[in-house]
């Protein structure tokens, strides 16, 4: 199985930027996207072949999460929140969790409101490994090491680089999962799925690598690849995927 993350920026946006070549291209089992920033009702995508579930944030234009799935779930779930962030699709022996983590902004203005939403978000997926085999994906706006970032020392008190965030997702981690991309490239470097849109940074590779796919621990043996497709244009992230069996 291919299962594919994104962050669209915009999904009607990204449609226009040759969103349907990749994924026809891509024939992926599973097709996650994050900052969909639409409303009910305001995209009737045809996408044959596929069960498609969207969250929407109740803000118009506003973040929103989605996933596509060429295999019925057993059951679909939604975060208790109001900005659409979670999309929890449940299948035989595992769970596909869609998550779009909130900036902690400018001035770290939300870093407060991060850090209980990573508690709540450890909390939900915790319950879910208990069951059965989690895979979690999504834009989790955290660089998690000085690794997966071009200018760590510059950065330190920036929003997705705070000591805060980086030891929230450690926790995370240790709460029963694995980085599926670190799992095949633990000393990889320059390899990242956000680009600032400003100073050339995407040219540059002037990176950050916050989109992930991780998996249960128990569960990792069935990861048999994971990477990024960094060649992907239409957004300021990339995709990224794994292949599962």
């Amino acid at each position: 199985m291919r299962l594919i993350s994104w962050n669209v920026n915009g999904l009607r946006a990204v449609l226009g930027k040759g969103f349907m070549d990749y994924f026809k291209a891509q024939d992926a089992d599973v097709f996650c996207l994050q900052e969909i920033k639409l409303s009910e009702g305001q995209l009737d995508l045809d996408l044959p072949g596929y069960h498609c579930y969207y969250n929407y944030a109740e803000k118009k234009g506003y973040s929103g999460t989605a996933v596509f799935s060429k295999v019925e779930p057993l059951s679909v779930t939604f975060g208790k929140d109001n900005e659409g962030r979670i999309c929890a699709l449940e299948f035989a022996d595992y769970y596909v969790v869609c998550v779009y983590t909130p900036n902690s902004q400018d001035e770290l203005a939300r870093l407060d409101f991060r850090m209980e939403w990573d508690a709540y978000f450890r909390d939900f997926v915790k319950v879910l490994n208990e069951k059965k085999t989690v895979l979690i994906c999504g834009d989790m706006n955290v660089a998690h090491k000085e690794i997966d970032i071009k200018n760590p020392k510059a950065n330190v008190r920036n929003a997705g680089f705070t000591i805060e965030e980086r030891d929230s997702f450690t926790k995370l981690l240790e709460s029963g999962f694995c980085d599926t991309f670190r799992m095949f490239y633990p000393d990889l470097k320059d390899a990242y799925s956000w680009w600032s849109y400003r100073f050339k940074a995407r040219e540059r590779n002037a990176g950050w690598r916050i989109d992930y796919w991780l998996v249960s621990e128990r569960s990792k043996d069935r990861v048999k690849a994971a990477g990024i497709h960094s060649e992907i244009l239409g957004s300021d992230h990339c995709p990224v995927y794994v292949d599962f069996v």
